[in-house]
Formats: structure tokens, C-alpha cells, sequence
């Protein structure tokens, strides 16, 4: 096969031409040299009919797309635009860090160049509706325009008639528009895991709109696509209409697991290879396999304060403005305590005069930081820096994880004893520490992903931590996540990620608040 770029055009030899002569219109015969050679343009039409055929023409977005945006693509983001392009409804798997996210809106945008979507629906967590999606369009395709659906339901219906070209909402916040859904040629999830159990409202409510507009194009999107037993891949294959997955999820249940006494069920020696067959079609790279990805990869998460949260950190910084107004200064001492005293009340909990910790709720912050780990797949290492925010996020994660604990109360001897089981065995599958614990010469090496619960006011913390997990020998590129939910965070987060000093981040907050 033969790619003509000049005149978008391919050039086929084959054993039997009439095959493609009789089933695509626009494929013409043409005798070169003696032999006989089938050409036709190369668009999507055709690149579709081939496939069908059993023909694996290349999609023409690796060929005349211009990949907008500040970023050149990876060689496995073409590959997985170019999937795209090609499927009306599939999976992408790619790890997380991998950059699955440009992937899909670049195969979007080659789509709507074509005229082929006018609009896209765009499902994601709640975390990243405005840093990860809204921030990538706004970044890298200005020509393009994005609206985040939040608020109450009355506000993101209003919002629906914004004349966007993707429009962005939470998965729960779904069913709030879900009949208000008109027109829309394409819908992404992101992190599509969250549908996995079949009984639930959010499954039921968007397969019954998926069944009511079956023309839509679907691309499910997650790294972890059975984060908990092998029945968690029906949903997705049931959404993707892959025709060899069983009818009913008690079907697929007994022929990927098998109930063990009374009321346990473990799976099935085969069930991998059954999972694999029925999530297709898909595209999976994982973040070892991408070998020209960066030494680390920067996401950001951002949440919202609670009520209880919100209410506190407002007075104090209304207090702190009052306090500069009436000094006219602030000192580089004054100034990192007042910082430590926000982003404690942002973490979940404030330190009183009397030295008690006093928890606040920070729901939506530790629901963010489970929501990572699942996504994540592998090992995480969690870094905390307030000693009393630490334990109590330590008490919420291990319900669910095997966790490991490292503060400055951790003797070395059982410090030790945690680095290790963490970087050769099984548990603990999570790591808190606070990042002060984070000695120089020390390999973490088998942690996937590192999640800033907090900023620090420390460049060489920051720097230190996250070079436990990049060190010689590592298994991963490393993955690093800010979780924010105010203005300081995101400032003291930009400092730190690009090694400037922390002095006048909060004095220049205030300053712009006093104007």
C-alpha cells in the first residue's frame, strides 16, 4: 500500500482488486508498469470500507493533520488519534500519564475539520473539568470552544445553549442534562471505570441515553479498566456493543469467576484472556512502553472547598488583608506561617492555639486522592505536608488500600522496614509520608505516580521527594500530581514546580485582594 500525500490518494496492489473495486465506489482500476494497482482518495469513507474488508489503511490524520497546539505529539498519541478516528465506538486503555487526553481532543478536532462532529460531550471526575480538560483546549486549540457545565441543574442547562464546540460536565452531573442532550455527534469519558457496576443509576441512566442515540460516537477512556475483578469490563464492552461479550452480567460473572463456598468468587485462570477479548476494540499503551514521554509528567487536580472549609478560610484571609493593610508590610516569617495556616484548612485540618488538631470536612479533596489511586493502577506515594492532615487521610485510605505511614514519629528502624516492603512486596500499596522524611539517596523506584496532597513552602522538599521515584534503575515514568483547590495552592504549586522561591506568593494575594 502506498500513501500519495500530493493528491491524498492511496495506491493498493492486490491479489483480487475487484473486491475493493466492487465495494468502494470511488476506488478506480490503473494499470503502473504492468501491473494492476487500485487507487483511491484517501479520506475516512475509504479508510472505513477497507478496514472492512480486512484491509489496515492507515487513518488520513496521520498524514494531513497539522497536531495543533504547543506540544508535538508522541509517536503513541498519533497511534491513538489515529484509532480513534477510525472507531465509532472504543476504548482506549492508555495508562495514566500517557497523554491520552490530547490524544482524544486531537482526533476530535481532525473529525470536526472534516464535518464529521459538531459537537462533543465530554464526561469526566469532577477534578479535572476545568485543569485538565478545559485548560488542554484553551491551550491548544484556539480555535475551538469549550464550555464546563457545573452549578446547579438550572445553570448547566443554561449553559447547554452556549453555542460550544465540546462541552464538559462531571459523570454525575449527566443525568442532571442528560434529556436536554441534543445533537451531540461524540461523547468521551474519561476514566470510564466509574460505570463498571451495572446496577447502578449512573450505568443504567447513560446506557439508556447511549440506546436512545445509537448513531453517537462513544470512546471510552481508562487506564484501569478492571480496577477490581474481571466483571468489572462487561459495562464497558455492553457501552462499546462488543458483539461476543455475554448478554447478561450473570452470565459473564460465571464465565470469568467462580464462587468459591458460599459467598466468594475468584476469577478464573482464563478470565484475562476473555477480558482482552471483549474489550475491543481498544488501544492500550502503557507508560513503559512510551519511551519518548518526559523524565516526569505535571497533572493538576483541582477541588472544591467544602462549606465548613470555605467559611474558615475566607476569615482568615480576610484577617490577614485587614493586618497588611494596617502594617503596610508582612515578613518572609510572617508570611510562611499565614501561608501554612491556609493550606491547612485546604488539606482538611487547622492546627488551634492550643496545639489540637481540629479536622474539617475535606471530602471532596480525599475522594480526589482515591479517585488517583484507582486510576493509577500501581503503587502511589502520597505526600503530606502537615503531620495531623497526614493521619487523618492515613485513617480515610486504609479502608481501602494497604497503606504505610512516615513522619517524623516514625522510628528509622520501622521507616526501613516500610521503604522496603513498599519497593519489593506487594503492601503496602500506598505510602504516606511527609515529605521532609524523603532522604537524599533514597530509591522509591517502584511507585507509579506521586500525589501532592498539599503544596510545601520548601523548594528542596519538593525537589527531594519527588526524586525518590526518580532514580537510576526506575520502572516508571514519573507522574506527578498537584491536588488545589484555591489560588495560593496553584501559585505556591507553580513556584515549586518551576523552582522559584515562595516569598511574596501570599503577600501578592493579598495585595491584589486589597485593590
Amino acid at each position: 500500500m502506498l500513501v500519495i500525500p500530493k493528491v491524498q490518494g492511496l495506491a493498493l496492489k492486490l491479489n483480487n482488486p475487484q473486491i475493493v473495486l466492487d465495494s468502494i465506489p470511488t476506488a478506480k482500476p490503473l494499470s503502473v508498469r504492468g501491473y494492476n494497482v487500485v487507487v483511491l482518495p484517501h479520506k475516512l469513507t475509504e479508510v472505513w470500507a477497507l478496514r472492512k474488508l480486512g484491509i489496515n489503511a492507515p487513518s488520513p490524520i496521520m498524514h494531513y493533520y497539522d497536531w495543533k497546539g504547543k506540544f508535538e505529539p508522541y509517536e503513541h498519541q498519533r497511534n491513538t488519534a489515529s484509532f480513534l478516528t477510525v472507531h465509532k465506538k472504543c476504548l482506549v486503555l492508555n495508562e495514566i500519564g500517557t497523554g491520552k487526553t490530547q490524544s482524544a481532543l486531537w482526533a476530535a478536532d481532525y473529525l470536526m475539520e472534516l464535518g464529521l462532529v459538531k459537537k462533543c460531550l465530554i464526561l469526566s471526575p469532577l477534578s479535572t473539568l476545568e485543569r485538565v480538560w478545559g485548560d488542554a483546549i484553551f491551550m491548544n486549540f484556539i480555535d475551538r470552544r469549550a464550555t464546563v457545565l457545573y452549578g446547579s441543574a438550572e445553570r448547566r442547562r443554561k449553559l447547554l445553549s452556549i453555542p460550544s464546540d465540546f462541552y464538559i460536565i462531571n459523570h454525575d452531573g449527566f443525568q442532571v442534562v442528560m434529556d436536554n442532550l441534543e445533537d451531540f455527534d461524540l461523547v468521551i469519558v474519561d476514566e470510564a471505570a466509574v460505570y463498571r457496576t451495572p446496577s447502578t443509576n449512573r450505568f443504567k441512566l447513560f446506557r439508556k441515553w447511549l440506546n436512545k442515540n445509537p448513531d453517537v460516537r462513544l470512546w471510552l477512556m481508562t487506564g484501569t479498566p478492571t480496577p477490581n475483578d474481571p466483571t468489572d469490563a462487561w459495562t464497558l464492552a455492553k457501552m462499546v456493543q462488543n458483539p461476543h461479550v455475554a448478554k447478561t452480567y450473570t452470565a459473564f460473572k460465571e464465565a470469568t469467576m467462580m464462587k468459591i463456598g458460599q459467598w466468594k468468587w475468584l476469577p478464573r485462570p482464563e478470565s484475562v484472556e476473555l477480558v482482552k477479548h471483549v474489550l475491543q476494540p481498544a488501544v492500550r499503551y502503557t507508560r513503559d512502553e512510551c519511551f519518548d514521554l518526559p523524565s516526569t509528567v505535571y497533572q493538576t487536580r483541582e477541588v472544591k472547598l467544602t462549606k465548613e472549609q470555605e467559611q474558615h478560610y475566607k476569615s482568615m484571609l480576610r484577617s490577614f488583608v485587614t493586618e497588611v493593610q494596617a502594617e503596610g508590610k508582612i515578613t518572609a516569617v510572617n508570611e510562611a506561617v499565614k501561608m501554612q495556616k491556609l493550606v491547612q484548612i485546604s488539606c482538611g485540618v487547622a492546627y488551634g492555639d492550643d496545639g489540637r488538631n481540629i479536622e474539617l470536612d475535606a471530602s471532596p479533596r480525599i475522594n480526589v486522592v482515591k479517585d488517583i489511586i484507582d486510576e493509577a493502577g500501581g503503587k502511589v506515594i502520597v505526600f503530606v505536608p502537615l503531620t495531623g492532615t497526614l493521619h487523618m487521610l492515613n485513617k480515610e485510605l486504609s479502608k481501602h488500600y494497604t497503606t504505610g505511614v512516615v513522619n517524623g514519629d516514625v522510628s528509622a528502624k520501622v521507616r526501613n522496614e516500610i521503604f522496603y516492603n513498599f519497593q519489593e512486596t506487594e503492601d503496602p500499596r500506598v505510602l504516606i509520608a511527609h515529605p521532609a522524611t524523603m532522604a537524599h539517596g533514597l530509591t522509591l523506584t517502584a511507585a507509579s505516580t506521586v500525589v501532592w496532597y498539599g503544596p510545601i513552602n520548601s523548594n528542596e522538599q519538593y525537589t527531594q521527594a519527588n526524586g525518590r521515584v526518580e532514580r537510576i534503575g526506575k520502572r516508571h515514568t514519573a507522574n506527578v500530581i498537584h491536588i488545589e483547590a484555591t489560588q495560593l495552592e496553584y501559585r505556591m504549586y507553580e513556584r515549586l514546580k518551576n523552582k522559584q522561591a515562595l516569598q511574596g506568593v501570599l503577600l501578592d494575594l493579598i495585595q491584589e485582594m486589597g485593590e
